[in-house]
């Protein structure tokens, strides 16, 4: 891959994603598998203004070794100095930047059991300061190639060009192979926030989603809540990009206001291992039921993680002919599979897309509508005939997507 488009890349995580200025301090947590692009990222980010760069290395086999041998209480714990730094992150809200990596594989056949309880001892403790940096600093995940997630999409080539093919679909996807990702990603910005504001403009209180697969589901929306897109802000007006790629219009739903069935149309990743052909069923906002064609004690896990994991987090509008789905490419990644096509999100809303939220507290998020939960888990439900359906607090009924992309009243 030409070194030109790679540091073009980094630069747009750093400036676009990050959004890092002059004295912030950034970490970036990535795989081992690209150390020569994550070393061209810590430039851009010192470049961009960063008084200083810690990069958290991590690595997938190393991480299926201890679910193998460690029990609960190692693999749950969280020891002295993790609780510290995770507290002074709290203080100093770093940048934080994430490169995704991991082979879709990559831990089929670990303990799942113990994986889980091992992720809800480490939630118990981690998640008061996570809650306490939410809307307080900026974020963003990327990716990068790695061997085994390539050779997962690209089955039938060598080692080396099956990276090089990855590397050419995730430049593409995040728009970031032309001559100015930067000014690309400024308009690709606006026509989003556009596409917002037309949708709030008709205050929805309700979803309705309909598809011959099946799904008849309708989704109560949060009065305060609006419609946002890929670019947020923080409690201090600090705009960054969370996701790179992007292609969604997205609000939280009312939690306890979810009723019908939903297919998924791709696979979830979850935690190295794939969930195939699943169904959701709603019942009182909580999902009561559940099926799927591999995996689905799996599904059904994630349900249980907490007392919020079974309801809903999110509501992402996205085109069908987004650049992402015209690839035709399963990417078995979260990151760029739900920027293909509509997606819902179990688990933990997002506070931030309600209006004026930085005058509010955690509690009147909850009061609001706004679920909590220690996981947030996006899956793909955009058919290619997906109907979704507006419902005004007066009742008046306005399409939305027809076919599986906007209707010609939001074009």
């Amino acid at each position: 891959m030409k070194k030109s488009l790679l540091r073009n890349y980094a630069k747009l995580i750093a400036r676009v994603g990050g959004s890092v200025r002059k004295g912030q301090r950034v970490v970036i947590n990535a795989q081992l598998d690209q150390p020569e692009f994550i070393a061209m990222l810590a430039e851009e980010c010192y470049r961009a203004g960063a008084a200083d760069v810690s990069v958290e290395w991590h690595h997938q086999p190393l991480e299926k070794l201890a679910s193998r041998f460690e029990g609960v209480r190692e693999l749950g714990g969280v020891p002295a100095w993790e609780e510290e730094k995770m507290k002074q992150r709290a203080e100093q809200l770093p940048v934080y930047i994430r490169i995704a990596s991991a082979d879709p594989d990559g831990m089929k056949g670990a303990d799942r059991e113990k994986l889980t309880l091992a992720s809800m001892a480490r939630s118990a403790i981690l998640k008061p300061y996570q809650d306490a940096m939410t809307n307080r600093y900026q974020w963003c995940v990327a990716a990068v190639p790695s061997v085994g997630w390539a050779k997962k999409i690209f089955p039938k080539e060598r080692a080396g060009t099956a990276v090089e093919l990855l590397w050419e679909q995730i430049l593409h996807c995040a728009r970031a192979d032309g001559k100015d990702p930067l000014t690309d990603w400024m308009w690709h910005n606006r026509n989003l926030r556009d596409k917002c504001d037309k949708l709030n403009s008709y205050g929805f209180a309700a979803l309705e989603y309909k598809s011959a697969n099946g799904t008849r589901l309708k989704v109560g929306l949060i009065e305060q809540a609006q419609f946002i897109s890929g670019r947020k802000s923080t409690v201090d007006g600090d705009h960054f990009n969370p996701n790179i790629p992007t292609e969604e219009c997205f609000t939280t739903p009312r939690r306890g206001a979810a009723e019908g069935i939903v297919y998924a149309v791709k696979p979830l990743s979850y935690g190295g291992e794939l969930i195939e052909n699943f169904w959701l069923k709603f019942e009182g906002g909580r999902a009561t039921d559940c099926g799927a064609e591999k995996n689905e004690a799996l599904l059904r896990k994630i349900l249980a993680m907490d007392e919020g994991a079974a309801y809903l987090g999110e509501c992402a509008l996205v085109p069908f002919e987004s650049p992402i789905n015209q690839t035709g490419l399963l990417f078995y990644n979260t990151l760029f599979d739900e920027n293909a096509c509509c997606h819902l999100a179990l688990g933990r809303g997002y506070s931030n897309t309600i209006r004026n939220f930085a005058q509010y507290k955690k509690d009147d998020f909850a009061l609001m509508g706004v679920n909590d939960s220690m996981i947030h888990v996006d899956f793909m439900i955009g058919a290619e005939d997906l109907e979704i359906t507006g419902v005004t607090k007066t009742g008046e009924r306005i399409p939305v997507f027809e076919n599986g992309t906007w209707s010609g009243e939001m074009r």
